[in-house]
């Protein structure tokens, strides 16, 4: 398999753009319903109360939905990325390579596979970190909420791994799957973990679910088009394609943060001029 195997080369810009405002259209869609929801779980006496309740409400949950995405784009960056190494490895392993940097490479993925795991899944957390802090930075939510949100996105992964091994995708998850049940149970349990502890976090999982609900429809929605129309190598592994597809929707994410941005920063010029 050659690198056409990971990149499409007709997949050109003016498809890319079709598919970018398909993502855009989904992430609007689910804005939608995280209104529609909002406004359905709000009691009438909380409205009368406070105003700016729905607003507020109704932002912390498109931050968490915006979390969600970035989380499960950088869990797939790492599904992803061992995918590749394991095909680059087989690939060099049957051709007998020995020396120059395949050949290192090759020696490092057969007799340290399971640390170079770790690093890649610490370079997913840093990745994590860098989007939702500077890229697409999510101010409204607290440490415990983002760590949440985080641990599901790995649940969000192994459901669609899971996905991938039923429809008969060749490919080895296994390892990664258990890597990340692992990171779940001690996300809920840990040496010094409580019951009621326990019993807290089960809650705010369950509170959350659907935001991942949501995303795995979008995501799945865009996955079909993107294989369904050619956008997206049938012949590829499918992890690849529903990578290429989060990071569609990451940038549509990207586009809808900066557009409110400089939305803000208009109004607030503009009531300095007032002022003056």
């Amino acid at each position: 398999m050659t690198i056409d195997a990971y990149m499409n080369p007709e997949f050109t810009w003016i498809k890319k753009i079709i598919f970018l405002l398909a993502a855009i259209v989904g992430i609007v869609i689910c804005l939608f319903f995280i209104y529609a929801g909002t406004l359905f779980i709000t009691p009438a006496r909380r409205r009368k109360e406070d105003g700016n309740y729905i607003t507020k409400k109704y932002n912390k949950l498109v931050q968490l939905f915006c979390e969600m995405v970035i989380s499960a784009t950088s869990v797939m960056s790492f599904a992803c990325a061992y995918v590749i190494c394991n095909h680059i490895y087989a690939l060099v392993i049957s051709a007998g390579i020995q020396t120059g940097g395949y050949g290192i490479f090759a020696g490092i993925w057969g007799n340290w596979k399971d640390f170079a795991l770790l690093v890649l899944i610490c370079l997913s957390c840093v990745l994590n970190t860098i989007l939702d802090k500077y890229i697409i930075p999510l101010k409204h939510l607290s440490r415990s909420e983002k760590a949440t949100i985080r641990m599901l996105a790995m649940f969000y992964a192994i459901v669609i791994l899971i996905y991938l091994n039923i429809i008969g995708d060749e490919s080895e998850y296994s390892p990664v799957m258990m890597y990340y049940l692992g990171l779940m149970v001690g996300r809920f349990v840990y040496f010094d973990a409580s019951f009621r502890d326990f019993i807290e976090n089960i809650k705010n999982v369950f509170l959350k679910l659907p935001l991942l609900v949501m995303g795995l429809v979008v995501s799945g929605s865009l996955c079909y088009l993107g294989f369904k129309v050619g956008f997206l190598l049938e012949r590829n592994y499918y992890i690849v394609g529903v990578f290429y597809t989060h990071l569609f929707l990451l940038f549509a994410i990207f586009i809808f943060n900066l557009s409110h941005a400089v939305k803000m920063m208009i109004k607030s010029t503009n009531n300095n001029k007032n002022e003056e």
